[in-house]
């Protein structure tokens, strides 16, 4: 097992921990601090395999703007009463995820493995085109940085927009709430 193998096992696990809080927390603050805490584990797992820009976008959407429009929602919310610290389990729902999950599962198996030279990626024509003309096409000499701000430059806009949007609605909500 590499060092980023086993780093990664250690991010996921502690994201699956962190989900399994947010679910079955009964309090809700602690459930979106849970939430936070599991989207910032994604990231730091996006980021592992060597993906900063999505990695940056989850901690940003994720584990920022998510978190505190939930916070701001439960200020204006009450808090439930009672001394539980869980939420009873249903076993139906339970079940279905668990056979969701099972399903999902079953299809790791057919995944290459991360960083291997034999994955469809690696050997496909695409990426063998992104590698020889990107620098020559683009100019820029990260091919990651080519792909996403010229090949796919329309899509990085739009993904853009989508974080600067929910930037802009945080800070309108912030607001208001600074007049309330």
């Amino acid at each position: 097992m590499s060092a980023v193998t086993a780093e990664l096992a250690v991010v996921l696990t502690f994201s699956v921990l962190t989900a399994l809080a947010a679910i079955f927390l009964r309090d809700v603050l602690n459930a979106i601090i849970a939430f936070a805490a599991f989207s910032f584990g994604i990231a730091v797992a996006w980021l592992l395999l060597a993906a900063p820009d999505v990695a940056l976008t989850e901690a940003a959407v994720g584990a920022g703007i998510t978190t505190v429009l939930f916070l701001v929602t439960i200020a204006k919310t009450v808090r439930p009463s009672g001394e539980r610290l869980f939420e009873p389990i249903e076993w139906r729902s339970v079940a279905v995820v668990v056979v969701l999950a099972g399903t999902l599962l079953t299809t790791v198996r057919s995944l290459p493995a991360v960083g291997s030279p034999t994955s469809p990626v690696a050997t496909s024509r695409i990426t063998e085109y992104y590698l020889e003309n990107a620098y020559p096409e683009t100019g820029v000499e990260n091919v990651v940085t080519a792909v996403l701000a010229a090949y796919r430059g329309f899509d990085t806009l739009g993904e853009a927009t989508v974080v600067i949007a929910a930037g802009l609605a945080v800070l309108l909500v912030l607001r208001q709430e600074a007049y309330v």
